[in-house]
């Protein structure tokens, strides 16, 4: 299969898989929002919570990175601007979703 074939596919699953998970997170956003310090923490504190959250922040990013690095792709024409910008994003990436899950965990 091709390169841009499979991110065009990763794309669109991930964002097909996004929909039910931002529906969650809309849900429990609205239901806590006018919860307490403790309410918050004690729902936050959930293994159940903990793993959807995390697969959450994980296809979001993936989503995000890829549909970026699209952009860069289409918009960017120096090819060492190109790369170093795709690197970047990638980079940031994978730092802010470990960096995300370990202080989610440590809740």
């Amino acid at each position: 299969m091709i390169k841009a074939t499979k991110k065009w596919l990763i794309i669109k699953i991930s964002s097909g898989l996004l929909i039910p998970f931002m529906i969650w997170f809309i849900i429990n956003f609205v239901s806590l929002f006018d919860a307490n310090h403790s309410q918050l923490i004690n729902y936050m504190s959930l293994v159940s919570t903990k793993i959807i959250l995390s697969i959450f922040l994980l296809l979001t990013f993936t989503f995000y990175s890829l549909t970026l690095s699209e952009v860069f792709e289409d918009y960017i024409s120096d090819f060492k601007l190109k790369n170093a910008a795709n690197r970047f994003l990638v980079l940031f990436s994978i730092v802010s979703t470990l960096l995300l899950v370990i202080l989610l965990l440590r809740i």
